[in-house]
């Protein structure tokens, strides 16, 4: 088949990637001429594992081509993806604006009959929105699906080539028998396509995401508790865990939860159920807790220096909002950074793959960016792991202690062993478990 991705941001490359490596031919089509030129170079805008292989894979064999030209790329194609941005407004409800005008253009430049496919995460309507606009703007007969991402950065290839459902918003056969061959290489272990109305596939989409973005906050505020109370959220976890009706995953206390969806989903929620004066009181104490929580690291460094934070160096580990990517929007990294560079330290910061990106954000005022991850450590008072790099897992502790002029860690992520790390020479406070003093 023929398809034209319009966006080349995180959710339209690895679509169009992945579907061009089963054989279709897939055209991405971008606005930024710098960004087509990059790609056309077969060099990626993200960080995204496995991702870069599959687009030079498939540009070298001729599936996968990269153009600023959209209505050459749309005037072809059976299949239109519209991938572009749809970020927070101030007030929370999604920017629209470059869904209209993408939506305006497809409808001056389809041909023949042809499926708009929305992978945008939207607010409910927009299936009418968009629908009303292409109709307005040609007389070409289409059908308007709504099917929405899940997929998790740093793992996004392996979630859309083995996803574990399809969601089709749309109505009519033709549309469905379109997009069902279009998935079936990936439901060759069985079918897990379901299909719907447009508007219950769009709110789908916010409503997983406010789901586990609540299972975090909740954790998070428990995790306070245990620290009031001496309890150690961990047993706690595992407790929560082995309930067969809660399960595992997504209980891990943390800085936060960050990037780029949960806390755009959420806030999104929020406004729609504003908008149609039916608030969702729960997802507006999950946003909360949020910002809380990405204040209590920081609050706990400051109590523990007082007054003498100002004149302190501190290293940092991390600042992606999670291993596995180079996105450090919403991280709450960033802003603990922001909060000890306000309050005169000085910072060194190291993370695998996100130091560029950050440094977008946060400039090099008072801060050094180190190549490797043991150079901000060099005289530091205090290391503050943010985020959850594999290299961060089990590192050389007595190399570290004869690095550092300080002996305290603060662990965002609660990635060592309370017992192992009391036989290190280092005081380390986590989150929601009994801060260990050296033996």
């Amino acid at each position: 088949m023929k398809l034209a991705v319009i966006g080349s941001g995180y959710v339209g490359l690895v679509a169009g990637a992945c579907f061009s490596d089963t054989g279709n031919d897939v055209t991405m089509v971008d606005i930024d001429p710098a960004r087509i030129d990059m790609l056309n170079q077969g060099q990626l805008p993200i960080y995204e594992p496995g991702l870069g292989e599959i687009l030079r894979r498939n540009a070298a064999g001729g599936r996968l081509t990269f153009t600023s030209d959209l209505p050459a790329a749309v005037g072809v194609a059976e299949v239109v993806i519209l991938a572009v941005g749809t970020p927070s407004a101030p007030d929370g409800r999604v920017d629209m604006q470059w869904m209209d005008a993408a939506a305006r253009q497809v409808a001056g430049a389809i041909a023949s009959y042809t499926v708009i496919v929305t992978k945008s995460t939207v607010p409910v309507g927009t299936h009418k929105r968009v629908s009303d606009i292409i109709a307005a703007g040609t007389d070409v007969e289409f059908d308007y699906v709504s099917n929405p991402e899940f997929l998790k950065e740093g793992a996004a290839v392996g979630d859309f080539m083995k996803p574990d459902r399809v969601i089709l918003g749309l109505s009519g056969d033709r549309a469905l028998q379109v997009m069902r061959h279009l998935y079936a290489p990936f439901m060759r272990r069985g079918d897990r396509i379901l299909v719907m109305d447009p508007a219950s596939a769009e709110l789908t989409k916010y409503a997983c995401n406010a789901m586990l973005a609540t299972r975090i906050s909740f954790m998070n505020e428990l995790s306070q508790m245990c620290d009031y109370f001496g309890a150690d959220v961990t047993h706690i976890r595992r407790g929560m865990g082995s309930d067969h009706r809660i399960g595992p995953d997504f209980l891990y206390p943390s800085l936060g939860y960050g990037g780029s969806c949960f806390p755009k989903d959420v806030q999104g929620m929020i406004a729609m159920g504003r908008s149609a004066n039916r608030p969702v009181r729960v997802v507006e104490a999950v946003h909360l807790a949020n910002v809380e929580q990405r204040e209590a690291m920081f609050a706990r460094i400051k109590h523990y220096f007082g007054s003498q934070l100002g004149a302190c160096k501190i290293a940092v580990w991390g600042l992606a909002f999670k291993a596995r990517t180079d996105d450090v929007r919403e991280s709450p990294a960033i802003t603990i950074v922001q909060r000890l560079v306000g309050a005169g330290a000085s910072l060194a910061v190291h993370d695998p793959q996100a130091m560029e990106t950050a440094k977008t954000i946060l400039g090099d005022k008072q801060i050094e960016y180190c190549p490797h991850m043991y150079d901000p450590l060099k005289d530091a008072d205090a290391l503050v792991v943010c985020t959850e790099w594999q290299e961060f897992r089990t590192p050389d502790f007595a190399r570290m202690a004869g690095l550092m002029a300080g002996d305290v860690i603060f662990d965002g992520r609660n990635l060592y062993d309370l017992e192992w790390i009391a036989n290190t020479p280092f005081r380390y406070y986590s989150i929601g478990r009994p801060a260990v003093n050296p033996k």
